[in-house]
């Protein structure tokens, strides 16, 4: 016996993702929907199969089905498992109490694949139910539509609550792109997403985003990881790879255009658009490189691109790391994000290993994590990740294997600003700004100022290996403009990177 009731089943989605034309028209977002279905089970129905029947409307990305039942006391064992339209989409038996299904990605014994809108089938297996016993059962169907992910990814909890500095490579690929590794026999072979994820682990990362060519293949492998990688929070990437430009696109799960130039993408504001639409955001990946035929689009040259519509520059990348030896000097990535800087776009600073094999050696690449970004978060989640690189509370460990820190914050008259923040001044009006730099060994700590930044000279720049503040007073300027620091060892090479902090005058 059956019974289902319909929540918000309300979908204003005037076309499915797959098909969508990224003409820049007004769309209205998408309204997840819910159904609720119950029924009872007796005697009668001791070793038969029950199919539950639901109806899935156009437009719809993903179903998340979560199952309870009642008589567990008495015995009764009541088995999952889905028909889409056309046959059978899985059967995890038992051993599942909720499991989802879209088109990129799915739980293990599911498929992935199109949500084909019309009569979908929860099966239902009672290997048992005693003859006198009466259960009941209550499946919640959840539906995403178009565009709208799961802003909680492949948990739907924080690994960690507690707001925190957290570690991680935004930049890494798997063999479901091209990274390669050795095979126990010693055969080079595309490398497993698990070696990539016991990498990340091994160099005491909070978190990795898995970021293949345009491709999704690797997303329900990672939703499978993320279950026994249970203290590293695993985050979907794409790297978008253009003939004119590689862009991260960190958190979104539904398909996105690559095609720069084509008709289906035909400007890169309209990906950075759609990667927003989908709560995720987006980074220029190693700018300073050369793009042509040694190795096309690695540079960043796409024409007429609105900046604002990103969140992040790649500012230190493994690959060009081990290239050149260093963040800095031919091919750095950093000059490109303070141009962008001195143009008045807030884009946070992140790095990534850009790592293709989990096995490298110092000859050949830098391992995973290094360079390693650290965020400061209000949670070891997804959302709080995402949200804690758009915050620009993060800096860059270049070795990715120190314990050292830095933070700034500003104290002005009315207002407290930290990294990544913008403090107003008013005229005659001043900030002191705090460099917190912990764990550090010798070495000197340098300011950076944006392009119209008025004089400013920092308190001490020694570093002693004692952890103490720094200071400098940011006073009021006509124009705005940006303070930022580097952490350096006795060597001068660069060891931390910080965001700024943004200055702009109020005169009101």
């Amino acid at each position: 016996m059956l019974f289902y009731s319909r929540g918000l089943a309300v979908f204003l989605i005037a076309l499915s993702l797959f098909g969508l034309s990224f003409s820049g028209a007004a769309q209205a977002d998408p309204i997840p929907s819910e159904l609720v279905l119950t029924g009872k089970l007796s005697g009668k129905d001791h070793q038969t199969y029950v199919k539950a029947p639901f109806e899935v409307p156009e437009g719809v990305e993903r179903i998340t089905i979560e199952f309870s039942y009642t008589g567990k006391d008495q015995r009764t064992v009541v088995d999952l498992g889905l028909y889409d339209p056309n046959g059978l989409r899985g059967w995890s038996g038992g051993n599942k109490t909720s499991f989802t299904v879209a088109r990129n990605d799915a739980s293990p014994s599911y498929l992935p694949g199109p949500i084909l809108p019309g009569t979908w089938h929860l099966l239902l297996g009672i290997p048992n139910i005693r003859k006198n016993v009466e259960a009941t059962y209550t499946a919640r169907v959840t539906f995403t539509g178009g565009a709208a992910v799961p802003i909680t990814g492949f948990l739907k909890a924080p690994i960690d609550a507690k707001p925190n500095w957290y570690r991680g490579d935004f930049h890494s690929h798997t063999g479901h792109s091209d990274g390669n590794c050795n095979s126990l026999s010693g055969k080079r072979i595309p490398c497993p997403a698990f070696r990539t994820l016991e990498a990340a682990r091994l160099a005491n990362l909070n978190f990795i985003s898995v970021t293949e060519h345009n491709t999704v293949s690797h997303h329900s492998v990672l939703r499978e990881l993320q279950a026994y990688y249970d203290t590293l929070l695993i985050i979907p990437g794409r790297e978008i790879t253009t003939f004119f430009g590689h862009m991260n696109a960190i958190g979104p799960m539904a398909p996105l255009e690559f095609q720069l130039g084509s008709n289906q993408l035909p400007i890169v504001d309209d990906l950075s658009k759609e990667v927003k639409r989908q709560g995720g955001i987006i980074s220029i990946n190693h700018p300073g490189m050369p793009s042509g035929e040694d190795c096309m689009g690695c540079g960043f040259v796409a024409p007429n691109v609105d900046y604002s519509l990103f969140d992040a520059v790649e500012i230190a990348n493994g690959g060009t790391m081990h290239l050149v030896k260093s963040a800095e000097g031919i091919f750095s990535h950093i000059p490109k994000w303070e141009s962008l800087l001195n143009d008045g776009f807030r884009l946070t600073g992140i790095g990534g290993s850009d790592s293709h094999d989990p096995d490298a050696s110092l000859d050949r690449q830098l391992p995973v994590g290094q360079p390693t970004t650290v965020v400061y978060a209000r949670e070891l989640s997804q959302s709080g990740i995402l949200d804690g690189v758009r915050s620009g509370r993060v800096f860059i460990d270049v070795t990715g294997s120190s314990r050292a820190m830095v933070d700034m914050v500003a104290k002005g008259p009315r207002t407290i600003a930290n990294m990544g923040s913008v403090m107003a001044l008013r005229p005659r009006e001043s900030a002191s700004v705090m460099i917190d730099v912990r764990n550090s060994m010798e070495g000197r700590v340098e300011l950076v100022l944006g392009r119209d930044a008025p004089s400013i000279t920092l308190s001490d720049s020694r570093l002693d290996g004692r952890d103490r503040q720094r200071t400098f007073i940011a006073p009021f300027a006509a124009k705005p403009y940006w303070a930022r620091v580097n952490v350096r060892d006795t060597s001068g090479r660069l060891i931390l990177i910080s965001n700024p902090i943004y200055f702009k005058p109020d005169v009101r």
